[in-house]
């Protein structure tokens, strides 16, 4: 611990100011008064330095003590991350409870790791053994399904003078120690502001499967990718947030909830510990983190909270996991530098944001990516692989895209996801507007889904974004004089477009056997849509009554195939569709 103690001079909400603190360093953690309040220092002037203070500020009075730690902002990283709820500084909300009730006190610290708890240990390392930062030493079962890898930090390396036999261990027992007398635990400390380091950045073709159908299909984000999810008050940004987090394929799920408001959290609480994970039959808490920094909490841990989520999902992608953070949402995280700003009395951007903010938005995308993990024990086509896929909402106020957290984070994300109020008012979910979104990644991703995917996923997903686009041109046309000057061509596109949109674009969080749909089910449902629509263009070519198509029971058969069970899907839609063509004939003859 540092011996820099200064004397509180300024109280500005939750920025201090405090004078005799020569020699403390950017970013510093500071124990601010008698209650020993956290916050890190954002500006030195002389030796008077000012720190953003991580709690309510109120009460305090001008001379109490300022003490520096030495230490920048950092978090624990160990076994027992898994199924906690933290606040944006890293503390335990339960242990939080216990101590001060529902309503949180202030000053209050509580460890981060449970240290009492004894961790069945394996090593992997061996005596002599030269290892370097990254390098697995051990392993532990952190739940049923996962093992947490125990790896040397990154910061270290050496070669291993002893190794703790297999055995039971708490967090805190030494495991190894190396040749230089470095002692190594389960845990180390990592900062939250700086990235953890990784070999090298490797190609993101891999799809990032949400289950959902709009998202695989139409705006596909590889692992390793980002995508945002903008959208206006009540748009359904935290509900999408929700089911990728139950069904896509990555391993981990990081999910912060920045500045969102305290019921909307709490709900999130309360409904994460219930959610079945279909992957294992287990509870989904059992490899998810949450960090819950609401609204009405100080907007100083609000800015903190964002850099903790990324660290913790850093620290499983370098274990080889595929990780995926939920930020919710970017733009309160945005809102929090723009007063932090204001209260330094720095030089306001665009809409009072700081100048610097494209700067910080870029320097958060940037943490992700598909990696070769740190590590001297594999190479090459052996070498530890690990992912890190971000999904940020942000909430443009009126649901504006132009505003600048919007525009920061289109320029820097592969992804975009725009949602639209209007279709989560008439019960379209995901309320994902297929005219404004749009995914980067299609050319890097299509290899795989041409080796991997249903036959003609890329022909198929081209056809219905064509058609979407054709009944965008129509409905303004239908505005202007109706719907009974066109032609049965184009009246065949608009229902068929009004079919994709209801059949395929949509689905349903409550029905099991729609809530998450398979590739092999997304791509058939479209292929079967479109199928039908390519029969029905050719039948009114030979002259059939376009309300004759339209009445055709095979039509309905198509619609329910989005009720079938992904694992008995193929073989109902062949079904559906042979049905469809015959019947198609049948009409047709009858024509002729």
């Amino acid at each position: 611990m540092a011996d820099i103690v200064g004397k509180l001079t300024r109280i500005s909400g939750p920025m201090i100011a405090a004078d005799n603190m020569l020699g403390v360093t950017m970013g510093e953690i500071v124990r601010v008064g008698k209650l020993r309040l956290m916050g890190e220092v954002i500006r030195i002037d002389g030796d008077t330095a000012y720190a953003q203070v991580y709690e309510d500020t109120s009460g305090m009075y001008l001379g109490e003590p300022v003490e520096a730690q030495g230490l920048p902002l950092s978090i624990e990283l160990g076994p027992g991350l898994l199924s906690q709820i933290y606040d944006g500084i890293q503390r335990p909300l339960e242990d939080l409870q216990k101590s001060s009730g529902d309503f949180i006190g202030r000053g209050l610290d509580a460890d981060p790791l449970d240290y009492a708890r004894k961790w069945t240990f394996t090593p992997s390392g061996a005596v002599g053994q030269e290892v370097t930062g990254g390098d697995i030493i051990g392993s532990v079962p952190e739940t049923e399904h996962l093992d947490h890898f125990i790896m040397v930090p990154p910061n270290k390396s050496g070669k291993i003078a002893s190794i703790a036999a297999a055995g039971e261990y708490n967090v805190k027992e030494v495991i190894a120690t190396l040749d230089d007398g470095t002692e190594l635990t389960m845990t180390h400390e990592w900062p939250v502001k700086l990235p953890r380091p990784f070999k090298k950045k490797l190609p993101s073709n891999i799809p990032f499967v949400t289950g959902q159908r709009v998202l695989d299909m139409l705006f596909p984000v590889p692992l390793g990718g980002s995508a945002m999810v903008p959208g206006g008050f009540g748009a359904g940004k935290t509900v999408v947030e929700q089911q990728i987090s139950k069904f896509c394929n990555a391993d981990i799920i990081i999910y912060v909830g920045c500045g969102e408001r305290g019921n909307e959290m709490a709900d999130v609480l309360d409904e994460f510990p219930e959610l079945s994970d279909p992957k294992t039959g287990g509870p989904l808490m059992n490899r998810t983190i949450l960090v819950a920094n609401t609204s009405n909490m100080p907007v100083a841990a609000r800015e903190a909270s964002v850099y903790t989520g990324i660290t913790l999902a850093e620290y499983y992608r370098d274990m080889g996991y595929s990780v995926a953070m939920m930020a919710d949402s970017t733009s309160r995280w945005a809102e929090a530098l723009r007063e932090i700003s204001s209260r330094l009395e720095e030089m306001p951007g665009e809409e009072g944001y700081p100048t610097y903010l494209s700067t910080r938005v870029a320097e958060f995308y940037e943490r992700t990516g598909r990696v070769e993990c740190l590590s001297a024990e594999t190479e090459g086509d052996d070498a530890r692989m690990g992912s890190l896929t971000l999904v940020a909402a942000v909430s443009p106020p009126g649901g504006d895209f132009s505003e600048p957290v919007t525009q920061n984070s289109m320029r820097v994300s592969g992804g975009f996801w725009a949602l639209d109020a209007k279709l989560a008012y008439s019960r379209h979910y995901p309320s994902v507007n297929w005219n404004q979104s749009y995914s980067l990644y299609l050319n890097d991703l299509k290899d795989w889904f041409d080796e991997n995917a249903p036959a003609g996923w890329a022909e198929r997903r081209q056809q219905a974004v064509d058609l979407l686009q054709k009944d965008t041109e129509l409905q303004e046309i239908v505005q202007l004089v109706g719907p009974d000057a066109l032609q049965d061509q184009e009246r065949l596109v608009l229902e068929v477009s009004r079919m994709v949109k209801e059949v395929f674009l949509q689905q349903n969080a409550f029905s099991d056997d729609d809530a998450y749909s398979s590739l092999e089910k997304t791509g058939g449902l479209l292929e079967a849509l479109m199928l039908f629509y390519e029969e029905c263009r050719n039948a009114v070519e030979q002259g059939v009554e376009l309300e004759t198509l339209l009445g055709l029971q095979e039509r309905e058969e198509i619609s329910r195939l989005r009720e079938v069970n992904s694992d008995g899907f193929a073989a109902k839609k062949d079904a559906v569709v042979e049905a469809m063509k015959a019947a198609l004939r049948g009409v047709a003859e009858a024509a002729v």
